[in-house]
């Protein structure tokens, strides 16, 4: 979180980080040409899948406009925060989070992604206060795969149920998790998401149809995938503002449990950020047998209802 303070004596605007800035978990990157080089590979693999092209060119032009930059793009972000990365020409509010995810992460998970190399243990390992031990925990005993999941947790009361997450850790995630989504629940206001469940089980019926049909284009997942096999079918597609990249899950947990053709991975690119939600067959409860978005079954439960409704 970055907080502005005006500078009395200069009349100046200056910026101080409310919290430690997260050491770059994976290898770090700090150079322009690290991050433009990989926006460069983000806009290639894009290309190559049949992406929205003017999607593929803001993420060129983005890598151009880092490329050309005069200053460090960690310096920028240190001193401005993401404002001044969206003062850089060519980068949008999309293209800040993704470097600002760079910068404070090493990681960019729409790369990983396309790539076919998420790894969730990874990603829970990339918010300060989880460490290797506790990201694996909650992956594999609480079944939590995306920084989504884990906001869910830590507001439900799972996340403080799990040993060595007191309170002022879980408030500490709490927080790291809300500047980094770039957004603030309302649940007061009982708003779970920008992105409305039923969009999200759309985006999955159109990609479960797609793969049937083989009509999308496969990719060879980095893990899991001693054979180097391109199994995989990866599906772009757009609502409004919101650009999805969906992809059937490639986890560890799911090959262990034989959902890797039952859960579907939605990453949204929207104006809000970056988020992403899986979709699963629920086993259990009211929803049996329901397509379902993993952490928002209340949710679903009332758009099922709706639509029961607007059926009868």
């Amino acid at each position: 979180m970055v907080m502005r303070v005006l500078d009395k004596g200069h009349g100046k605007r200056t910026h101080h980080r409310s919290e430690a800035r997260p050491t770059p978990f994976a290898h770090e990157v700090t150079t322009n040409s690290q991050i433009a080089r990989r926006l460069d590979e983000l806009a290639s693999l894009l290309e190559a899948q049949g992406a929205n092209p003017f999607r593929t060119n803001a993420y060129r032009r983005g890598a151009m406009a880092i490329a050309a930059l005069p200053e460090t793009v960690s310096d920028l972000y240190e001193r401005e925060g993401i404002e001044g990365l969206e003062q850089i020409p060519g980068i949008g509010h999309r293209l800040a989070i993704a470097i600002r995810s760079l910068v404070e992460t090493g990681r960019l998970p729409m790369l990983e992604h396309l790539r076919g190399e998420i790894d969730p243990v990874l990603l829970l390992q990339s918010v300060p206060g989880i460490g290797k031990i506790q990201a694996e925990r909650l992956h594999h005993d609480l079944g939590i795969d995306t920084l989504e999941e884990l906001e869910a947790a830590a507001h439900d009361g799972r996340l403080a149920s799990v040993a060595g997450f007191g309170p002022k850790r879980v408030a500490g995630i709490v927080d790291s998790l809300a500047s980094r989504l770039g957004r603030v629940r309302q649940l007061q206001s009982g708003s779970e998401s920008d992105v409305p469940v039923g969009e999200l089980l759309d985006i999955d019926r159109e990609y479960r149809k797609a793969a049937r049909n083989g009509t999308l284009p496969t990719i060879a997942p980095r893990r899991f995938n001693p054979e180097k096999k391109a199994w995989l079918p990866i599906l772009h597609t757009q609502r409004g503002d919101h650009h999805y990249t969906a992809l059937f899950s490639n986890t560890a947990r799911a090959h262990r449990l034989g959902t890797t053709h039952d859960w579907v991975i939605l990453y949204q690119d929207g104006e809000s950020g970056a988020h992403q939600y899986t979709v699963i067959t629920s086993h259990q409860g009211p929803l049996e047998g329901q397509r379902i978005v993993r952490g928002r079954e209340a949710e679903c439960q009332e758009f099922f209802e709706r639509e029961r409704c607007g059926a009868g």
